[in-house]
């Protein structure tokens, strides 16, 4: 357990958070620079989120300046701590990976800071940093012993085989993974996610979180993901990836989920891509008989990118219960309304409040920034309590989601 920082600590790097405001990017560059020049360790990290217009050096100087901002009041940085320690057990970030990081962040301190960053900063920093530190280390040790203990559960990476491959649309594949041993696999909480180490062409690796979009089974794990135009990971699996093809797993992690027992009704709102956890949502509320009332809305560019639209309606029919509403962006000329889509245009907060219960809801959303930025925005001022407005993000949170 991580021993209380002093006073003096405390006080310092406060202190700095005038400095961490002008220079906190520059910081978080120059320490991954320093980091990535261990390969160990630069392959630990999605290096798309890298480099001079990457997002991850962008959300870790918010999260540098958010703790020295909190350090004296830790408690209210709970949500950002699980959500970095549900991360790090997908990517298997252990114990002896933090001393680099240390290393590295202290370095960039007094290379960006110059002079202005004395012994007492450092020494301040030092403190702060393994204070924190120590608490990710031991969430992390509950997590891993956790999934190992559950049935199907295991440490490490292991090894799966795709057992089936399916389009769902023109940019969405879907992959179905089952252990290469034979073995059950822990049941994921639905919204959860897998990551993927891929062993490329090249001999690089690359690290890739992928939502869930099945129901928990105890048998396989489905991924359905988008056709990205520059994206490594996913060209290579939508083109080299076939049925029969190994890849390795870690266990599913993410603090994204729907409970065991929704106490009201759920609301999942998807765009795009957004949908793979929320169809692994509706899933599991399908095969429960739909305990409460389930309202799925999507909202997709138009025909050629709806994805698993026919699951979807199977998954309505199975059970009461169940709305499900689809909006195309901009439909096609042969897309019709009434068959392909129910509604053009976008998801607006004012179509919710009409159509959905809006303050009996918990609502679940999934999708790229503007659209959650959009509808968390409307459905807060409509009056939704915080604490019912639950979203997922793919990507660094590098930008603040206000309402």
């Amino acid at each position: 357990m991580s021993r209380p920082l002093s006073p003096q600590t405390i006080a310092t790097v406060k202190a700095t958070v005038p400095a961490l405001e002008a220079h906190g990017l520059e910081i978080t560059r120059t320490m991954y620079a320093r980091m990535f020049q261990n390969p160990m360790i630069r392959d630990l990290f999605n290096q798309s989120h890298h480099g001079e217009t990457g997002s991850q050096p962008k959300a870790l100087a918010a999260a540098v300046l958010a703790y020295a901002q909190n350090i004296d009041n830790p408690g209210v940085l709970g949500e950002a701590v699980e959500r970095i320690a549900q991360k790090h057990v997908g990517l298997q970030i252990l114990p002896e990976h933090y001393p680099y990081v240390a290393d590295a962040l202290l370095a960039a301190i007094k290379d960006v800071l110059g002079d202005a960053a004395t012994d007492e900063i450092l020494q301040a920093w030092g403190d702060a940093y393994w204070f924190l530190a120590d608490i990710l280390i031991g969430r992390e040790a509950q997590l891993y012993d956790t999934l190992a203990d559950q049935p199907g559960g295991w440490r490490g990476w292991r090894d799966f085989q795709v057992v089936e491959k399916r389009q769902e649309s023109e940019v969405i594949t879907s992959f179905v993974f089952r252990p290469a041993d034979g073995g059950a696999v822990v049941r994921h909480r639905p919204g959860q996610y897998l990551t993927l180490w891929l062993e490329m062409p090249d001999g690089h690796t690359l690290k890739r979180n992928y939502s869930i979009s099945s129901a928990p089974n105890g048998k396989t794990y489905r991924i359905s993901v988008k056709r990205e135009p520059n994206g490594a990971a996913s060209n290579w699996l939508h083109d080299a990836v076939e049925t029969g093809s190994a890849i390795k797993l870690s266990v599913p992690a993410g603090e994204f989920f729907l409970p065991d027992q929704p106490e009201r009704a759920v609301v999942l709102l998807s765009g795009g891509v957004g949908l793979t956890p929320m169809v692994s949502m509706l899933e599991t509320l399908a095969e429960e008989g739909a305990p409460v009332p389930v309202h799925y809305v999507h909202g997709t560019l138009d025909g050629s990118t709806h994805a698993m639209r026919e699951h979807v309606r199977t998954l309505k029919e199975k059970a009461g219960g169940i709305e499900a509403v689809t909006f195309y962006q901009q439909p096609r000329p042969g897309d019709v309304q009434g068959r392909d889509f129910d509604q053009a245009g976008l998801i607006s907060g004012e179509w919710l409040r009409q159509n959905t219960p809006v303050m009996n809801a918990d609502f679940y959303l999934c999708g790229p920034k503007p659209f959650l930025r959009a509808l968390i925005g409307e459905l807060s001022l409509a009056g939704v309590p915080q604490d019912r407005l639950h979203y997922e993000f793919f990507g660094p949170a590098d930008e603040l989601i206000a309402a």
